[in-house]
């Protein structure tokens, strides 16, 4: 185990400076200057230019990397050129929402899909079977932005019991806290849960139907015991797979449900960021992103191994 650790561990430095460049190189490839955004459409171009010095836009791009990648490293991930403010300041007064938000948003889709996608499998053929299929559907064809419309409509606006948008932190109650988060959660939920019911129940399908289930059939095994003990512990890679790609697509995709809420999170940033062209923080933004998205990948690959000797064998 020992062994496939560390090598998982080290196949992860190669990807993390890739994703550097990808990151660095896509902010600096769109059009327009900060230096012209902060200075307004009234400056010269020898205001601009003078700007730029300042701030190391007219250096080539490969030492503009270099420098940043260095600050990365020390944990310096430059200041705003809007805001002028550090951009890890920053994000970190934008992190606690989206962390929340993804958490809630997994646990709702989780919680969902798992016992449905079970039971699908159990009643396969039958009307209950169906409906969870409709209801996968459904989840797969509405984007996640109209579930979150429909939501606003029908809870907040006609029953007002939630409201439309607005964000209360935890510390001023976890209740408030989970109320302001329930709404965009089963935005962002519903869709991936639609993914994890598909999977759990081909996943559970295929494990029902191999020689041990028969045998354990055969011995008289109550079949609450069958499905949730013996055939769920043999669907675990593959829901684990799903739970983790959700994790990682929630987290990626949350900027149109925050805007839309009004939740001050890294998605709400990022789009204010772009507006402005605020490299600094896009960079930032985006990296945070991508070293979780890799990090949750490496933890998972690590459950791998532990749930099934053969893969860190293999």
């Amino acid at each position: 185990m020992k062994k496939y650790v560390i090598k998982r561990i080290l196949s992860v430095i190669p990807v993390l400076f890739v994703v550097s460049i990808i990151v660095f190189s896509l902010t600096h490839l769109t059009p327009g200057s900060p230096a012209s955004v902060i200075l307004g459409e009234d400056a010269t171009q020898a205001e601009i230019e003078a700007l730029e010095e300042e701030m190391g836009l007219n250096k080539p791009l490969p030492v503009q990397y270099v420098n940043w990648i260095i600050g990365v490293l020390h944990g310096d991930l430059g200041t705003s050129v809007v805001g002028s403010k550090p951009v890890t300041e920053m994000i970190a007064g934008y992190f606690t929402p989206t962390i929340s938000l993804t958490i809630l948003s997994v646990f709702f889709a989780v919680l969902i899909a798992l016992p449905l996608g079970m039971l699908a499998a159990r009643k396969r053929g039958t009307a209950v079977d169906a409906a969870v299929s409709g209801i996968s559907l459904a989840g797969i064809s509405v984007p996640g932005f109209l579930v979150g419309l429909l939501l606003m409509l029908l809870v907040c606006v006609k029953l007002k019991l939630l409201p439309v948008s607005g964000y209360k932190p935890l510390k001023m109650g976890f209740w408030k806290h989970i109320r302001c988060l329930l709404l965009p959660a089963i935005s962002l939920g519903f869709m991936h849960s639609a993914l994890m019911m598909r999977m759990t129940k081909a996943s559970m399908l295929e494990v029902l139907n191999s020689d041990y289930i028969r045998m354990a059939k055969s011995k008289g095994v109550k079949e609450f015991f069958l499905v949730a003990k013996h055939a769920f512990k043999n669907t675990l890679v593959a829901v684990i797979t799903v739970i983790g790609q959700s994790v990682i697509g929630i987290l990626s995709g949350a900027a149109v449900i925050e805007t839309m809420f009004g939740i001050p999170g890294m998605g709400f940033l990022m789009v204010n960021s772009i507006g402005r062209r605020d490299y600094e923080v896009i960079q930032g933004i985006v990296l945070l992103i991508a070293i979780i998205n890799v990090g949750i990948s490496l933890v998972i690959d690590l459950i791998y191994g532990l749930i099934d000797p053969r893969i860190r064998l293999s």
